[in-house]
C-alpha cells in the first residue's frame, strides 16, 4: 500500500524549502541539470502548498504552468512567474527523460530563475501566512 501524501500546506512548503536548498547546493557545484530539476521540484511543492491552503484538492501533476493557472484563480499577482514556471517545467522533463534535443541549461539563465524562484517563494509565504 502506497503511503498517502500530506494535505497540509505547511508540509508542502517545508519539503519545497528542502528542494530549494538542494537547488542552491547543486548550482554552486556547477550541476545545472540537477539544480534545474530541484528548482522545478521546489516550485511545484510551493505552488501545491499555496493551493492546498486555499482548499484545492491535491493532484499528481508536475506541470508548473498548469499549477500556476490554478493559483491565478485566487491571486493574479502570480502571473509574473509564468516564464519561471514554463522554464522550470522543461528542466524537470530534461532531467527525468532522455530527449533528442536538450535546452542546454546554463549558469546565467539558471541564476536568473533562482532569483525569480526566491521571489515566488517569498510571495507564497506571505500570501499563505505559513512562512518561517
Amino acid at each position: 500500500m502506497q503511503p498517502k501524501e500530506s494535505r497540509y500546506p505547511k508540509d508542502w512548503l517545508a519539503t519545497g524549502e528542502k528542494d530549494f536548498k538542494r537547488t542552491e547546493l547543486l548550482f554552486s557545484a556547477d550541476d545545472y541539470e540537477g539544480a534545474g530539476f530541484h528548482l522545478q521540484q521546489a516550485i511545484e511543492k510551493y505552488l501545491k502548498g499555496y493551493l492546498l491552503s486555499k482548499g484545492w484538492k491535491l493532484k499528481r501533476i508536475h506541470d508548473l504552468e498548469a499549477l500556476l493557472n490554478a493559483v491565478l484563480e485566487y491571486d493574479g499577482t502570480f502571473e509574473n512567474f509564468r516564464s519561471l514556471c514554463v522554464k522550470a517545467t522543461n528542466y524537470y522533463i530534461e532531467e527525468r527523460y532522455p530527449l533528442l534535443v536538450l535546452s542546454k541549461i546554463n549558469r546565467q539563465d539558471l541564476d536568473g530563475l533562482l532569483k525569480q524562484g526566491r521571489e515566488l517563494i517569498k510571495l507564497i509565504k506571505e500570501r499563505t501566512s505559513l512562512g518561517d
